[in-house]
């Protein structure tokens, strides 16, 4: 396994309020700026995630591990210009080799491989975007941990709304998650493959999915348990492809395909088709007529146009108040100066 990227088994002290002083963990290395708040709460989509916790500014979640569920905690205990990010484990008794596994996976969910810099500068470039660019300045696109969990945080959304994909996400964790207790709260794990593989089509339709979706849902987790779908081979497709092989899947349409590499791969020149929350998110943050074409702007971004969808997802949590403006935390002379724009 690469260990590059993370420090590891460090010693730290607490130094904020609420920390847990004495707790073993890594430092992982990451360039800012990183918003970790905008981050996590663009990977929730909304709170009632049972997975993807955001917790007295820490991120939390469970996953799956060969020595058992393990509870793992990453925050930032520096600013988001110049960020101090920690790794530790909160509960479970991972190996050393499971160790550097879950400190990777971190840094896969949370894009502590990628630098805003790109889609930042075309992003603030745009002048009706430039007050969200500004406000999300450091937030990384975040990616789903695996194949299977991309797939069941796809299908249950198709045609229905944010909240209600979420609700059914919640039932299928509650019951087919792995569970695990520490100081008092119940935390599970995303649903396993091997588990959705085996399980009843009636009990994945009683979670809220409809026999479609139930269908599709376990035949993807058959196909990902038995080697027959694979995320490394995926990987090795251009987009263009692996778009064409993902459509050719039951249950998989271009909308559901485009997400799947946008955040299960971060395919960041995907931006998926006929994603109505999405663009009506972008038509109001760029005050576009009913009709008018949002082309010009996705052809500005390019290879970046990903950043549009989680652009227009991190403005709607903004405007909830379920994310703090960059602003808020780091003093106006730390923002970077902004020079040109278009419309």
């Amino acid at each position: 396994m690469n260990l590059q990227g993370c420090t590891r088994n460090a010693e730290f002290q607490a130094n904020e309020p609420g920390q847990r002083k004495g707790v073993a963990g890594a430092r992982l290395v990451i360039q800012g700026p990183f918003h970790l708040e905008a981050t996590v709460r663009i990977l929730q989509r909304r709170p009632a995630n049972r997975v993807d916790v955001w917790d007295r500014n820490r991120y939390q979640r469970v996953l799956t591990t060969a020595d058992g569920p393990v509870l793992i905690e990453v925050h930032n205990r520096g600013t988001i210009t110049d960020p101090d990010v920690r790794f530790s484990v909160q509960a479970g008794n991972p190996s050393a080799a499971t160790r550097v596994w879950l400190e990777q996976t971190a840094r896969r969910v949370l894009g502590l491989d990628q630098h805003p810099a790109s889609w930042q500068t075309v992003a603030e470039a745009e002048l009706r975007l430039r007050a969200t660019a500004l406000a999300l300045r450091g937030m990384r696109p975040p990616r789903f941990a695996g194949l299977f969990e991309a797939f069941a945080s796809v299908v249950p959304f198709q045609q229905l709304s944010l909240d209600a994909g979420i609700a059914i996400m919640g039932h299928l964790t509650d019951r087919f998650g792995e569970p695990l207790e520490h100081e008092g709260h119940r935390y599970r794990a995303f649903p396993t493959a091997r588990t959705v593989a085996t399980a009843r089509l009636e009990a994945l339709r009683r979670c809220g999915l409809s026999r479609g979706k139930a269908q599709s849902l376990r035949y993807l987790a058959k196909a990902i348990e038995s080697g027959e779908l694979t995320e490394a081979a995926i990987a090795g497709m251009s987009t263009g492809l692996a778009l064409k092989h993902l459509v050719d899947l039951p249950g998989i349409g271009p909308w559901s395909a485009g997400v799947v590499l946008l955040r299960g791969f971060g395919r960041l020149d995907v931006f998926p088709p006929g994603d109505v929350g999405a663009l009506r998110g972008l038509r109001a943050l760029l005050h576009l007529r009913a009709g008018q074409s949002l082309d010009p702007v996705v052809k500005r971004f390019g290879d970046q146009r990903g950043y549009l969808y989680f652009c227009a997802l991190g403005a709607s949590l903004l405007k909830k108040g379920l994310i703090h403006p960059t602003s808020s935390f780091a003093a106006r002379s730390e923002l970077p100066r902004i020079q040109g724009g278009s419309v």
